[in-house]
C-alpha cells in the first residue's frame, strides 16, 4: 500500500512538473492568434457557397461580388499584424514548441509564417523545431514545398498547389488553371510523403484540393501559362 501511494505522489509530481513547464500565457496567445488566423479563411471557404455569401455579404455590409475582395483585404490586415507579433515572440523564445506552449499551439507560428512573406527567412528556425520533435515534421515540409515553389523550383513532397491564366484547348480561351506544382522524382514522392508524416498519397492530396493531379515539369507549367 505504501508503495502505490509513493508511485502516486511520484506520479503526481511528474504531471505538475510537466504542466509547469508549459507558458500558459504564451500558449492562450498563439490559440489566440491561431484563431485570428484562420478567421477569414473560414469565411473565404464559407462564401463559396450562394446562400452563405448572401449572409456574409449582409453582416460585412458588401455586395456579394465585392465579399471575396473583401474578406481577403480583412486577412491581410490580420497577417501583417500577426507576422509583426510573431517576429517578437520568435527573437524572445525561439521557435515556441510543444514543450514550450504544447499542442496545438506549437503549430501557430508555423501557420503564421506560411502565409506570410518571410518563409525563406523563418525556414531554418522552422526545420531546427520539426527535427527536434517541437513541431510535426510534414509542417516543416509543406513549408519547404512553398519556399520551392516560390522560388521556381520543383517542390519535394508534392503539398503545393498552384494556379495561373492557362488556354483551355478544347476552347481555345483562356481560364483559369490549378495545377500540383511540379515534383522533383515524382516516381517516389509517396515514400516521401509516408516518411514526412503525411497519411495522403500525393494523388488524394490533390483530390482533397480539388486538382487534377498531372506530372509536369516547371518548363511545361511555364509554356502552359498566359503572358
Amino acid at each position: 500500500m505504501k508503495f502505490v501511494f509513493t508511485l502516486a505522489l511520484i506520479l503526481t509530481a511528474g504531471f505538475q512538473l510537466a504542466a509547469q513547464t508549459i507558458n500558459i500565457p504564451l500558449k492562450k496567445e498563439l490559440d489566440s492568434i491561431y484563431v485570428l488566423d484562420q478567421k477569414y479563411r473560414e469565411l473565404l471557404s464559407i462564401a463559396q457557397k450562394p446562400k452563405e455569401a448572401d449572409s456574409l455579404a449582409a453582416v460585412y455590409h458588401v455586395q456579394k461580388e465585392r465579399l471575396s475582395d473583401h474578406l481577403w483585404t480583412l486577412q491581410t490586415e490580420v497577417d501583417e499584424s500577426n507576422i509583426t507579433r510573431i517576429d517578437a515572440i520568435v527573437k524572445q523564445y525561439g521557435y515556441p514548441g510543444e514543450s514550450l506552449v504544447g499542442s496545438p499551439a506549437n503549430e501557430a507560428v508555423f501557420y503564421v509564417i506560411q502565409h506570410s512573406e518571410k518563409i525563406d527567412q523563418y525556414l531554418p528556425v522552422v526545420e531546427k523545431a520539426a527535427k527536434e520533435n517541437q513541431l510535426p515534421f510534414r509542417l516543416f515540409a509543406m513549408m519547404k514545398d512553398r519556399s520551392l515553389m516560390q522560388n521556381e523550383k520543383e517542390q519535394i513532397y508534392g503539398t503545393q498547389a498552384s494556379g495561373f491564366s492557362a488556354i483551355n484547348k478544347a476552347t481555345g480561351k483562356a481560364e483559369w488553371t490549378w495545377i500540383i506544382w511540379p515534383i522533383i522524382d515524382p516516381v517516389n514522392v509517396n515514400k516521401r510523403r509516408k516518411e514526412a508524416g503525411f497519411e495522403q498519397t500525393v494523388e488524394e492530396n490533390a483530390k482533397r484540393l480539388n486538382v487534377d493531379y498531372k506530372v509536369l515539369t516547371i518548363e511545361e507549367v511555364n509554356k502552359m501559362k498566359v503572358r
